[in-house]
C-alpha cells in the first residue's frame, strides 16, 4: 500500500480511507516522508489524536497548523493567527470572540438561518438544476459570516471564492495565485478596519476593534488575521458538510429514506454521522515542544505530529462498522470539529446552519441526481466538492 497523504491526488474523490486504514492497523503513529521538507509523523487513531489535540504542552500549534512550513518572507510583523497560538496566548485570544459563539448566542440567530436558507433556495428551486456547492452550499455560510462581519452578503460570496482559492493545493494553481488570494482579503480587511473604526455598527468586526487583549487594542494586521479566520473557517465544514452530505445520502438511499420518514426529529443525529463521514477538515499539524513517545514511537522535540481527523473518524475501535453511513448512530463521537483548546469555536452556528439548510433542501427538492461528475477540490487540507451540478424536482 502506498501512502501519500500530501498529493491532492489522493483526496481526488474524498478522503483516502484506503490510505488511512493500513496504518491505523499496522502503524498508527506513520513516519511520513515529505519532499523538500523534514517529514512528519501521520497520526491515524482516534486516541491518539485526542491525546494530541488536548495536550498543547507537548504538541504545540506553532510555528503553523499546516504540514509546510511558513517561509520566513511570510511573516506578518511578528504576528500569529488564533489558530497557531497555544494557551495562554490563544485563550486570551480566542476569549475576544467566544461569547458570538456560544451554543445560546447561535440559537439566537436560528430564525435568521432558516430565513437564509429559504432565501437560498429560493433562487434555484424554480430551475430544476444547480451547482449544489456554488449556489447552495457555499452561499449559507458566506452569507452568515458577512452578517456576523457587518458585511454586505455579496461580499461574503466574494470572499468565500478566495477562501476556495487558499485552500486549494499550490500545484493546481497558477503561480503565485494562493498568496494573491490572501493579500486580496487583506486589502478588503484593510477597507473593513477602516469603515469599521469611522462608523462602529453592532457587529463583529467593530467589537474586535473595539476591545482590548493585554491592555491594548489589535493592531491592524491582528484584526486582519483575525479577519482572515473568520472568513477562511467559517465556510469549510459547512460548505463540505452539506455538499459531501448530500452526495452521501444521493449514494445511499436506504439512509436518505430513514431520515426522511421523520426528519426533524431524526437530523440531529443525522448531522452527527454525516460530519464524521465526510469530516471536511482533513488534518491539523502539532510540532513537538519535547521529546515524548505516541503509540510506541519516539517523538523528538521538533517533529511535525499531523492528526487525520477523517482518519480518527473511522476507527473500528471507537465506530461500530465505522464504513457504513448510519445516520442512527448512537453516542456518536466523531471529532470532525476537533476537540481540545482548539476546538472549532464556529461549531454551534455551523450546526444550525447545517440543519436549517437540510432541511429547506431535503423539504422542497426531490429525486437529486448529478448532472455531471463532481469535481472535488484539490487539496490535501480541506475535503470537499468544488463543484456538484445537480438536477432535482421541486416538491
Amino acid at each position: 500500500m502506498k501512502i501519500d497523504l500530501l498529493s491532492p491526488a489522493s483526496f481526488a474523490a474524498g478522503q483516502p480511507h484506503d490510505q488511512f486504514a493500513w496504518p491505523r492497523t499496522h502503524d498508527p503513529v506513520h513516519w511520513h516522508d515529505e519532499p523538500g521538507g523534514k517529514g512528519f509523523w501521520a497520526v491515524t487513531r482516534h486516541a491518539d489524536i485526542w491525546a494530541v489535540d488536548r495536550d498543547f504542552q507537548t504538541y504545540s500549534s506553532e510555528p503553523t497548523i499546516m504540514i509546510t512550513d511558513p517561509a520566513s518572507e511570510m511573516g506578518f510583523g511578528g504576528h500569529k493567527m488564533m489558530l497557531m497560538m497555544d494557551p495562554p496566548e490563544h485563550t486570551a485570544f480566542r476569549k475576544l470572540i467566544r461569547s458570538e459563539f456560544t451554543e445560546p448566542a447561535a440559537r439566537l440567530r436560528q430564525e435568521r438561518i432558516r430565513q437564509l436558507a429559504r432565501q437560498i433556495v429560493d433562487t434555484v428551486i424554480d430551475r430544476g438544476e444547480c451547482d449544489f456547492v456554488g449556489q447552495i452550499a457555499g452561499e449559507m455560510p458566506s452569507f452568515v459570516i458577512a452578517e456576523l462581519m457587518g458585511l454586505p452578503l455579496e461580499d461574503g460570496r466574494e470572499l468565500y471564492k478566495l477562501t476556495e482559492t487558499i485552500h486549494t493545493a499550490p500545484e493546481a494553481l497558477p503561480l503565485g495565485a494562493g498568496g494573491a488570494a490572501v493579500m486580496k482579503m487583506f486589502e478588503y480587511g484593510s477597507r473593513v478596519t477602516s469603515e469599521k473604526r469611522a462608523r462602529p455598527g453592532d457587529d463583529l468586526a467593530s467589537r474586535l476593534l473595539a476591545c482590548e487583549v493585554d491592555g491594548r487594542k489589535l493592531e491592524d494586521m491582528e484584526f486582519l488575521l483575525f479577519f482572515l479566520l473568520l472568513v477562511d473557517a467559517g465556510g469549510d465544514t459547512t460548505r463540505n458538510l452539506l455538499s459531501g452530505g448530500l452526495l452521501a445520502l444521493m449514494e445511499n438511499p436506504d439512509q436518505y429514506a430513514w431520515l426522511m420518514a421523520d426528519l426533524d426529529a431524526r437530523m440531529p443525529a443525522a448531522r452527527e454521522e454525516l460530519l464524521r463521514w465526510t469530516s471536511p477538515v482533513i488534518y491539523m499539524r502539532r510540532t513537538a515542544t519535547r521529546d515524548a513517545e505516541l503509540a510506541g514511537q519516539s517523538i523528538k522535540a521538533g517533529d511535525k505530529v499531523v492528526m487525520y481527523f477523517g482518519s480518527a473518524n473511522r476507527d473500528p475501535a471507537v465506530f461500530d462498522q465505522p464504513d457504513q453511513l448510519n445516520l442512527s448512530r448512537i453516542d456518536n463521537q466523531q471529532i470532525a470539529f476537533g476537540t481540545g483548546p482548539h476546538g472549532c469555536l464556529g461549531q454551534h452556528i455551523a450546526r444550525i446552519e447545517i440543519d436549517a439548510m437540510l432541511h429547506e433542501v431535503l423539504t422542497r427538492m426531490t429525486d437529486f441526481r448529478l448532472a455531471a461528475p463532481v469535481e472535488w477540490l484539490a487539496s490535501n487540507f480541506i475535503s470537499g466538492p468544488k463543484a456538484m451540478p445537480i438536477r432535482f424536482r421541486a416538491t
